[in-house]
């Protein structure tokens, strides 16, 4: 489209030009034919930016020298000039235009004779100079906007991966913890079925109770997913007594020291989540544990939190979704979180910073 635009503009002001000119030429077949040809080589301009600017500019140059009809044929170099310096940078179009005036100087002198530069040389000069700051300005405002856009698709793409993980993490800990204490409540019954079907008959309802707080939990999860408003109930330590009545369920004897006090919503959730993966750790992966100890230390600034349990003969485990959910959830919040074997067990120790406080 701009080579067509480029051509028809320039056939129509010579053409005008030698009409209403006095003493202009007239238009040719020849005259136009040319034209066209010069102004039809931007075609491949994006493809040899530098070859069709030297061959727009030696034809035009020729065509001024020919005695044809005048006219504003410098538009067409004007416009490769322009697009060369965009692609290929102003160094590149700076050493190509200046090489091509040192050869139509030279030019001048073995056609005229004659080292004496005309009037138009200054106007060359200050053209050459013009169209490769234009063209700079415009690469530099091009490179600018495409670096914007490449900035704000991966900003965009980090945001969809964190809450791909974000979700993840949620549904990992909901489904975990609730299959983990089913499974348990599940052997229980199983186990006394025939001799003590009241404690059956319990570990069925336990099942039936952690079930419909999973579904509840998962239901919550697909309605954010589906609406987008990201507005599901956050977790709370204040819902805490349901995790440890879980696991008091599933055998275990659990003891609290400590409060974690009032806490930042982000806080709150995250410190929620690792208590019930640590729990959930517990029952699935401990040796024949009997007892957790969870411990809340409130100091200025942070809190920190240790779930320890007696399992024994516990190895450093390999991390799994679980544990790298906790380090992850943490992490987000600037804070820590360890996990490992101790003395007689295993311990989780996660350290979280809590804004507003010095």
């Amino acid at each position: 489209m701009r080579t067509v635009v480029v051509t028809v503009f320039v056939l129509g002001a010579t053409s005008g030009s030698s009409r209403w000119q006095p003493g202009a030429a007239p238009m040719t077949p020849l005259a136009a034919a040319w034209l066209a040809a010069i102004g039809l080589t931007l075609l491949a301009v994006h493809r040899f930016p530098l070859t069709i600017f030297l061959v727009t500019t030696a034809s035009a140059f020729g065509y001024y020298a020919s005695g044809l009809p005048g006219g504003p044929i410098i538009v067409v170099p004007t416009v490769a000039l322009f697009l060369l310096t965009r692609q290929r940078g102003p160094l590149t179009a700076g050493i190509t235009g200046t090489a091509a005036l040192a050869v139509l100087y030279l030019a001048h002198v073995v056609t005229s004779g004659s080292f004496t530069l005309a009037v138009g040389a200054g106007f060359l000069v200050v053209w050459l100079t013009a169209v490769i700051g234009v063209g700079t300005a415009v690469r530099y405002q091009l490179d600018a906007l495409a670096a914007r856009r490449a900035q704000a698709d991966e900003h965009r793409h980090r945001l969809a991966e964190q809450e791909r993980l974000r979700i993840a993490r949620e549904v990992h800990d909901v489904v975990a913890h609730s299959l983990a204490m089913i499974n348990v409540q599940a052997g229980v019954a199983a186990h006394v079925a025939d001799r003590r079907p009241e404690q059956a008959k319990e570990a069925l309802l336990n099942i039936k109770a952690a079930s419909a707080s999973a579904l509840n939990d998962l239901r919550a999860t697909v309605a954010v997913l589906r609406s987008g408003e990201g507005k599901a109930p956050a977790p709370s330590l204040a819902q805490a007594g349901e995790l440890l009545d879980h696991a008091r369920d599933a055998g275990l004897t659990v003891d609290v020291h400590g409060e974690p006090g009032d806490l930042p919503a982000p806080v709150d959730a995250a410190a929620y989540r690792i208590l019930q993966e640590s729990l959930t750790n517990v029952v699935r992966h401990a040796d024949q544990p009997e007892h957790v100890d969870v411990r809340f230390e409130r100091r200025t600034g942070t809190l920190t939190m240790k779930v320890r349990d007696d399992g024994r003969g516990t190895a450093q485990p390999t991390p799994g979704h679980g544990l790298r959910g906790m380090c992850e959830r943490a992490a987000a919040l600037g804070g820590r979180c360890t996990a490992g074997p101790v003395d007689g067990g295993f311990e989780v120790s996660v350290e979280l910073p809590i804004e507003g406080e010095a």
